[in-house]
């Protein structure tokens, strides 16, 4: 599991780390690349309805297998791509099979949470930031070593080897009544498979659901929580350096600090997220969290020096660190039959949030400045601090666990 995110991190910061060298080496301007950049998030948004069903139907460790190799590769054709239709074509892939894969990982990771009994999307999440943060210096390294196509290609042979190995470890198919097996846990070949207490896993898609089905009012605001998350986390990380650099006067190397501390942070509060989810739950991590980002942002805004500002988009960081593993996981849990399917409509809505954040912002930053945009990212903030409740569980759910009757008054 953790391979499979590092994996899908790292092809995303080689990526990032390639921006600057395929707008000078195609001659783009910056509205061009602009309008180009969105295309991998859109593709994105577009798969989940269908990833769902692909996980339901071929079984979500099989659609791991088959995205991560897809992922694995597909730097090599970012990084050699040479007309801007080539680089279009290579990010919409990236951001269908990203899709996929997202989805898949997402029901591997509540099941994996079944089977040990304990959080652990925060780790897993926190996995995909260090990938994202080595795929950036690898790809920086290779940017100045002016590599060509032969460097990148062993980098998609490792991760193609790399996801065919780590394959082995993830969930299997389910076997016998009432549980899930996990095939091989890792140090454990040959011993007792590891079972999943729940209900059976459908591996064949079943008649469609949509938003009508009785589960939908939960998903429907875990989807909004999920939106308001990524507005805000994409505006406090896409919007640092430029607040840093035109509203503070900061040095033009010293903006991009802004970043780097957003992204350490939030990959050091996912390490710790699963620790903490533990012992204040779902929607007390996500209450927490929500309060963080929004006081970061907001020490950010109020701060009158580029140091206090990098301080505060740090703390910000870590507040959103822990949101998306969370509403994701929550998302998993609300039907246990289905979650891929849940987690692919939540993350479907949610989604949107990066397709449609970046024109948010810059429509507010346009109307009436950087800083009032940045505090519509910390009002956010607050309201999905101020619905983490639904994260909670029902009431009926929570019975079913604990096998008593709602109904029926305790000791009777």
């Amino acid at each position: 599991m953790l391979a499979y995110f590092v994996i899908l991190g790292l092809a995303e910061g080689i990526w990032v780390a390639r921006i600057p060298g395929v707008k000078v080496r195609l001659h783009l301007t910056d509205g061009l690349l602009g309008l180009s950049l969105p295309v991998g998030s859109a593709g994105l948004v577009a798969v989940m309805p269908l990833a769902g069903r692909l996980a339901d139907w071929f079984g979500s460790a099989r659609l791991c297998r088959l995205a991560g190799l897809a992922v694995a590769v597909l730097p090599l054709a970012l990084w050699t791509a040479g007309t801007l239709p080539a680089v279009i074509g290579a990010l919409l892939a990236f951001g269908i099979t990203g899709g996929l894969m997202t989805v898949a990982l997402g029901a591997q990771g509540v099941q994996m949470e079944q089977a040990y009994g304990r959080p652990l999307m925060a780790s897993f999440y926190a996995s995909f930031s260090v990938g994202g943060l080595a795929g950036a210096v690898l790809g920086g390294l290779l940017a100045w070593l002016r590599a060509g196509p032969a460097a990148v290609a062993a980098i998609a042979v490792a991760g193609t080897a790399t996801v065919l190995i780590a394959g082995r470890w993830l969930l299997g198919d389910p076997a016998g009544p009432g549980g899930r097996m996990m095939a091989r846990p890792p140090g454990q070949a040959g011993r007792r498979r590891l079972r999943i207490r729940g209900p059976r896993y459908r591996a064949r898609a079943g008649p469609g659901r949509g938003w009508r089905d009785p589960h939908s009012p939960r998903l429907l605001a875990l989807g909004l929580l999920a939106l308001c998350s990524l507005i805000s986390e994409g505006a406090a990380a896409n919007w640092s350096g430029l607040y840093l650099r035109d509203d503070l006067g900061a040095q033009r190397g010293f903006a991009a600090a802004g970043f780097a501390a957003f992204s350490l942070a939030m990959a050091a509060g996912r390490l710790a997220g699963d620790r903490l989810a533990a012992r204040y739950g779902p929607a007390g991590m996500v209450r927490r969290c929500g309060l963080l980002a929004a006081a970061g942002l907001a020490s950010a805004l109020l701060s009158h020096g580029p140091l206090g500002a990098v301080i505060g988009f740090a703390l910000s960081g870590a507040g959103f660190s822990c949101m998306i593993p969370q509403l994701f996981s929550a998302a998993g849990r609300v039907d246990p039959d289905r979650p891929t399917g849940d987690i692919a409509r939540v993350a479907g809505l949610g989604y949107l949030g990066l397709v449609g954040g970046p024109a948010l912002i810059g429509g507010c930053a346009s109307l009436a400045g950087l800083p009032a945009a940045l505090g519509l990212a910390a009002v956010l903030g607050l309201g999905v601090a101020a619905f983490a409740g639904i994260l909670e569980p029902p009431l009926t759910a929570r019975a079913e666990v604990s096998g008593t009757d709602p109904a029926r008054p305790a000791g009777s």
